[in-house]
């Protein structure tokens, strides 16, 4: 039996057609919406979009009523709904009798109207479920998720825009490995395998947690089987003892733009080795023994990566920094925001490095290329504009 599935002629509304359903049916690109009766299983069919979505349905009659009716089924997945399986689901709807079919489906509108929302509307709700605050370990109240704000910004960066205005349940794996092509090919920006492998990631969680019994938004995630990405390799430029000493006295020069506390936050993170996050919240009754024999710096487990605390002993040369940064301040901050009795912004020390935009103009990075390029000849050859690590 041919299985082809013809378009109708444009500009007439075409007949709904019959054959024995396959997979293959079902998985075939049509011009226009197609509907397709099983001839095996009376009353089922199912209805194909244009973005190859392939939903399945079943058409009876309501015998309380005397009027046909239709129950939402499924949508097709080659893994996990079949169109064998919705075969399946239909004759054991039928063997449950004339007023159970029609109460399970009436049951269904409120699922149905579940599966009409769109990514955008379960992303501002995955975002206000991973802010909410919740009883932690240690008894504070956090949000349910501490980096949720990284995973908004790529949901609402990377996948809002191309997505937010589809329904979530015709999202398919093939629009997510388009979009993921495209980040990496630069249609979002620069050109990156990294954003790629975020927005895979941060995907996998929205569907998978729209997915979960309660929720039912759709019925599987579209994130499966999808392209491998090319592999990252990791940066091997370090910084030299002679870079890393002109970086340090470089950032006791009076002529950058650059706030005291931020170049001292630098220095203090070169000498500890302390993650920014780490350090940055550092308070003063965290502090411990600053003028004794064993000075050392506590971080609660909440600003640790791997949740634990970090008892840091301190050397001279780190209590010098702090005592610095705590001269002539009543700030309770060791690290302090020249706006307020705040910590430092997360991102103060990176665009120090880096260099910032403000107003449209490029503020001048600190030590490292200017400090470097400003105490080593022009011939020496060394390039710090490739981002070299600090170890």
């Amino acid at each position: 039996m041919d299985s082809n599935i013809t378009p109708s002629p444009a500009g007439k509304r075409g007949r709904n057609s019959s054959a024995i359903l396959t997979d293959r049916m079902c998985e075939k690109r049509v011009a226009k919406r197609t509907k397709l009766y099983d001839r095996k299983c009376p009353g089922l069919y199912v209805s194909i979009t244009t973005a190859g979505v392939a939903t399945f349905s079943f058409k009876f009659t309501d015998r309380e009523t005397g009027k046909q009716r239709t129950g939402w089924l499924g949508v097709y997945n080659a893994e996990t709904f079949t169109v064998e399986d919705a075969r399946s689901k239909v004759y054991g709807l039928k063997a449950m009798g004339g007023e159970a079919l029609a109460e399970t489906f009436r049951d269904q509108k409120t699922a149905t109207a579940k599966r009409g929302k769109t990514v955008a509307e379960i992303i501002d709700e995955r975002i206000t479920w991973m802010k909410t605050p919740v009883k932690k370990p240690d008894g504070e109240m956090r949000p349910r998720l501490e980096a949720w704000e990284n995973t908004a910004s790529h949901l609402n960066r990377l996948i809002r825009p191309r997505l937010g205005k589809k329904l979530a349940m015709e999202v398919t794996k093939h629009d997510i490995a388009t979009l993921s092509n495209d980040i990496v090919a630069g249609k979002f920006g620069k050109p990156s395998v990294s954003n790629a492998r975020h927005m895979r990631k941060a995907a996998s969680g929205l569907f998978n947690w729209a997915a979960e019994a309660g929720r039912d938004y759709v019925t599987a995630s579209p994130c499966v089987n999808l392209p491998k990405l090319d592999p990252e390799h990791p940066r091997t430029r370090v910084l030299s003892e002679d870079e890393i000493r002109t970086f340090w006295h470089g950032l006791d020069r009076n002529d950058l733009p650059y706030d005291r506390r931020t170049r001292l936050a630098l220095k203090f993170e070169l000498v500890t080795m302390l993650r920014s996050r780490e350090l940055l919240g550092a308070r003063r009754d965290e502090l411990f023994d600053l003028a004794g024999d064993y000075p050392r710096f506590d971080v609660p487990l909440k600003r640790v990566k791997k949740r634990r605390v970090i008892q840091q002993p301190l050397s001279g040369l780190a209590v010098e920094i702090i005592k610095e940064a705590l001269r002539g301040s009543n700030k309770q901050y060791v690290f302090a925001s020249p706006l307020g009795d705040k910590p430092l912004h997360r991102k103060a020390m990176a665009d120090a490095l880096r260099g910032d935009k403000r107003k449209g103009k490029m503020r001048t990075r600190t030590a490292r290329p200017q400090a470097v390029h400003a105490a080593r000849p022009a011939s020496d050859g060394g390039d710090l504009g490739r981002r070299p690590r600090l170890r």
